[in-house]
């Protein structure tokens, strides 16, 4: 059995769009936070877009290149957690989530915690839980949401109800993440008391 040298694996295509994933919540945030007007509309939404390609272009090559690695299994959904919610604070921060639908933004951030804890906890009982089909579904809801958010304000004179179609999108990815959430903690509680 061969094994891949570390440098490798920390330096293949897969991690390197995950890094790149990483470093983009930072530039999304500066857009949002120092530009102005459609400009940092459309330079988060495109650095938005171009990161959630990335989450399934790195999972991807990583399968289809036989490159996938610990460091990658663990930076991969930390990477996801920061871009969402880092977008989720800014579109709060700005007035694009507002009202009762900062509750969905709250429902998806605490979903995201409570499945980051309960996964951690997995691991140290060597139990895995398996990303279900409703949960991808859920992922792309939640992506296609943000995205619409962060664009709506520059299209407002042309799709006036762009806001809207990502408010109510948020709102799905939440009830969603519910249903999800509920089913890792089921699972969790279950493997504890199994062990």
């Amino acid at each position: 059995m061969s094994v891949t040298p570390i440098r490798t694996q920390t330096l293949s295509l897969p991690n390197i769009l995950t890094y790149g994933r990483i470093a983009a919540v930072p530039a999304l945030v500066a857009c949002l936070y120092f530009l102005k007007g459609d400009a940092a509309r459309w330079s988060a939404f495109a650095l938005f877009v171009a990161a959630g390609i990335t989450d399934w272009l790195d999972g991807y090559l990583a399968r289809a290149w036989e490159q996938q690695s610990t460091l990658g299994a663990m930076l991969d959904p930390i990477a996801d957690k920061l871009l969402v919610g880092a977008v989720l604070m800014m579109l709060t921060h700005d007035g694009t989530i507002s009202g009762m639908s900062i509750w969905a933004a709250i429902i998806i951030l605490c979903r995201e915690i409570l499945v980051s804890g309960l996964r951690e906890f997995l691991a140290g009982l060597n139990v895995k839980v398996r990303v279900s089909v409703l949960a991808k579904w859920k992922t792309t809801v939640q992506l296609v949401a943000l995205a619409v958010l962060l664009a709506a304000p520059a299209l407002a004179k042309k799709l006036p109800l762009a806001e809207d179609l990502g408010i109510v999108l948020l709102w799905i990815a939440a009830i969603l993440t519910l249903w999800t959430g509920y089913d890792y903690l089921k699972a969790g509680i279950r493997s504890a008391i199994e062990h």
